[in-house]
């Protein structure tokens, strides 16, 4: 059985629609699949009409989070959360907050990046998002593709966007044990995304893992395409020891990454510890 716990789509910064999505899932291969957009779940009814016979749909999103980096100051997390009640009044107000923060600070970079000369159109990158989507810097590493500046999103985020680069903002993102809460609180469970990816900037420690699972977390992403064998090993040493799921996903966002469906997996007895333990929704089969 292969499963793929991390995939986006037009509502986020992915380039397939939620129906595309689970189509293009299906086509690979997959027996699951999880769709989840960053700060919403705008794609998951469009997702369910398409599913394809056969393919089994988590619904979901990740939430990027705030967390305590372990060895003083504060780092960037992000959290898969699966399996949430959408209706929750408190998620949905934190996701609507969140939405319009990346929609703000998409247009204040592309604005920022075109008084300082180069060929991107603020509004025009704006109007491409889709009504619900919280946009994010691949939409302006897409334009900046278009334009010829750079020939990759990799090269756009490797020369102005990543964080630290000339043109990255920061945001302001929801506390980590704020987000575990409130996802427990609408029956969700979830999992901390490539928690030691360390080429994308500075990571959490064990410690903090360890302190988050206190408050309910349920499993880390370990396989991961950011992660490698050693980071992998080291993560399920890690999860044995918390008592934590082990999943593994590819964190497909179509042509915006050269990864594809189902390059990373996860086994079946760990989606079914998942599954067990949430009450806000349930697996969808086409």
């Amino acid at each position: 059985m292969l499963i793929d716990l991390h995939t986006h789509s037009t509502e986020s910064d992915g380039t397939d629609k939620p129906a595309e999505l689970v189509a293009a899932a299906a086509a690979a291969g997959l027996d699951v699949v999880a769709l989840t957009d960053h700060d919403t779940a705008a794609g998951w009814a469009e997702a369910a009409a398409a599913l394809p016979t056969g393919l089994r749909l988590v619904r979901g999103a990740e939430l990027s989070c705030a967390a305590p980096s372990g060895r003083g100051g504060t780092v960037t997390v992000h959290l898969l959360a699966y399996l949430y009640d959408p209706t929750s009044s408190v998620l949905i107000d934190e996701q609507l907050r969140l939405r319009a923060e990346r929609r703000d600070r998409l247009r204040l970079m592309a604005t920022q990046m075109a008084e300082a000369g180069f060929p991107v159109d603020p509004d025009a990158i704006m109007d491409r998002l889709p009504p619900d989507s919280p946009g994010g810097r691949p939409h302006l590493a897409q334009a900046l593709v278009r334009a010829g500046v750079v020939e990759s999103v990799n090269e756009a985020f490797a020369k102005y966007l990543g964080t630290g680069g000339r043109y990255h903002l920061p945001r302001t993102d929801t506390p980590v044990r704020r987000a575990v809460e409130m996802i427990r609180d609408a029956g969700g469970v979830t999992v901390l995304a490539h928690p030691f990816a360390r080429s994308r900037g500075p990571v959490v420690t064990g410690q903090v893992i360890a302190d988050l699972a206190d408050l309910g977390l349920a499993g880390v992403e370990a396989d991961h395409p950011d992660h490698d064998e050693e980071t992998r090993a080291e993560l399920r040493g890690l999860a044995g020891e918390l008592g934590l799921v082990v999943t593994g996903s590819s964190d497909y966002h179509g042509t915006n990454k050269t990864v594809r469906l189902g390059q990373e997996t996860t086994a079946p007895e760990m989606l079914d510890a998942l599954v067990d333990k949430a009450t806000g929704a349930e697996v969808l089969t086409g």
